[in-house]
């Protein structure tokens, strides 16, 4: 049996920004994201981890198309919306929407939350005056505020209440797909955990499909059904959380779940991976397998022959020439 058509799909996604040119020699370029595929179902939770400078918030973009890519196809329904003008994209924006990581920085100051919400109805046109007020309204409770709130200003609330109206601006034009960039790390611990659950709770009631990402594997755990490892633009590993958080097979996966202290190492494998100094720059990567110059179990092979995602078991893969690891 196959499962259900993709809602969003990501095929060979690259961003490359070009670097000044230095005097006569080729122009460089930071390769953010560097052939990257996935799949998202309807209702389904894709988690994108990695470290910081992975490439994570990069691809939570192109798949909004709020950057052009480099190369590569995002399809959203079947439809390929990099092949679309802007104008033809404006519909289906009503269908993917984003929540950012700054709650402080990503509502405008100087408009009142009822206002905030109320323009992105009034741009997608939806309702009138009235109406707008009424989902702006019920909105506020869904999330847990009060509809008295709609007239205060955004500096009136503290963090965890300003991530709540961003989002009840996302899902006020009833999407289908949202991207979640690092929802909660801009916020006190305290907090993180009931806006985890507010979003876990709206996306199983309104069957919302969503991209979420992290670099923190304990908020991944808890909110996704797959989970996709990226370093330095490239995927690493992919499969059920699971699987991901119980055998990884990829020496990233399990260097990340090792530099995890909360998560438990589970049967206590044959190898556990360090990792050792910082991620290499995207303007310079290395050869071959971009992990090669971290990895405790380089081959020779590994600095010539770039590794193709490959499957493991259904639903699994991982992008290593290696099979004889196990964490």
């Amino acid at each position: 049996m196959t499962g259900p058509a993709p809602l969003m799909e990501v095929d060979d996604l690259a961003k490359h920004f070009p670097l000044p040119r230095r005097g006569l020699g080729a122009r460089g370029a930071v390769r953010a994201v560097d052939g990257v595929s996935f799949r998202v179902a309807p209702g389904e939770v894709l988690g994108l981890v990695g470290e910081s400078g992975s490439g994570k918030s990069t691809v939570g973009r192109l798949a909004l198309r709020l950057l052009e890519p480099t190369r590569g196809a995002v399809r959203f329904e079947g439809r390929d919306i990099t092949a679309q003008s802007l104008r033809q994209l404006r519909p289906l924006r009503r269908s993917m929407q984003m929540v950012f990581q700054d709650p402080y920085a990503s509502l405008n100051p100087r408009r009142s939350v009822g206002q905030a919400i109320g323009e992105v109805l009034r741009l997608h046109r939806i309702g009138d005056r009235a109406d707008r007020h009424d989902r702006a309204a019920a909105l506020m409770t869904k999330v847990g505020l009060s509809p008295a709130d709609l007239g205060r200003m955004p500096r009136e609330f503290s963090g965890g209440q300003r991530q709540r109206i961003a989002i009840a601006r996302a899902l006020a034009v009833e999407p289908r797909f949202l991207v979640a960039d690092e929802p909660v790390s801009a916020l006190d611990v305290s907090i993180q955990a009931g806006i985890l659950a507010l979003l876990r709770g709206l996306q199983a009631e309104l069957n919302l499909a969503m991209l979420f990402i992290s670099h923190d594997l304990s908020v991944v755990e808890v909110m996704a059904d797959r989970v996709m490892v990226l370093y330095l633009g490239r995927v690493m590993e992919v499969g059920p959380t699971r699987t991901i958080f119980t055998q990884p097979r990829h020496p990233y996966t399990a260097g990340l779940l090792a530099a995890a202290p909360r998560l438990d190492r589970g049967d206590g494998g044959e190898a556990r991976v360090v990792l050792r100094d910082e991620i290499p720059s995207p303007a310079n990567p290395p050869s071959g397998c971009v992990f090669r110059t971290r990895c405790p179990f380089v081959l020779p092979a590994c600095a010539t022959e770039v590794p193709q995602p490959r499957a493991l078991a259904p639903g699994h893969q991982m992008a290593c020439i290696r099979d004889d690891l196990r964490f």
